[in-house]
């Protein structure tokens, strides 16, 4: 199996696995102060935003916006505007390398985008998502 495959069937037990038939959540507690809860919170819901704006652009061919948008708000270079220092102290491993590992693909999604191919680059926004997905089937804060 190729390794893309594999992180995704990886990912697919991570969600699967947090969740019993019965619905009880049995992901892990992350404890953060509540100013850092919110501004977790709200660099969350920009990561979606910033997917969505991704994917709008990636639709209309702009991938040259897509790439943009990914690596300000997603990738390497958005992690002194997410605080992403200070917050990594709070965090186990787990969801540390999670989170590296977004922003990492988000970089690597966006050189590719501005190659001008979108198929790779959709196989590449893929593994941003992922590492979102397994973050989420893994922890929760409070």
């Amino acid at each position: 199996m190729q390794k893309k495959g594999v992180v995704s069937v990886f990912c697919v037990g991570l969600l699967l696995g947090g969740m019993t038939l019965a619905g009880e959540d049995s992901r892990q507690w992350v404890k953060l102060p509540e100013m850092m809860q919110q501004h977790m919170m709200s660099n969350m819901r920009d990561h979606l935003v910033a997917i969505n704006e991704i994917l709008a652009n990636m639709s209309n061919g702009e991938l040259d916006k897509a790439a943009e948008v990914a690596e300000s708000r997603l990738g390497m270079s958005s992690l002194e505007s997410h605080g992403a220092e200070h917050m990594a102290k709070f965090m186990p491993e787990g969801m540390r390398n999670a989170g590296t590992g977004m922003h990492q693909a988000a970089s690597r999604f966006a050189l590719k985008a501005q190659e001008g191919d979108a198929l790779p680059a959709y196989k590449l926004l893929a593994e941003v998502t992922s590492a979102c997905v397994a973050c989420h089937a893994g922890y929760r804060i409070r």
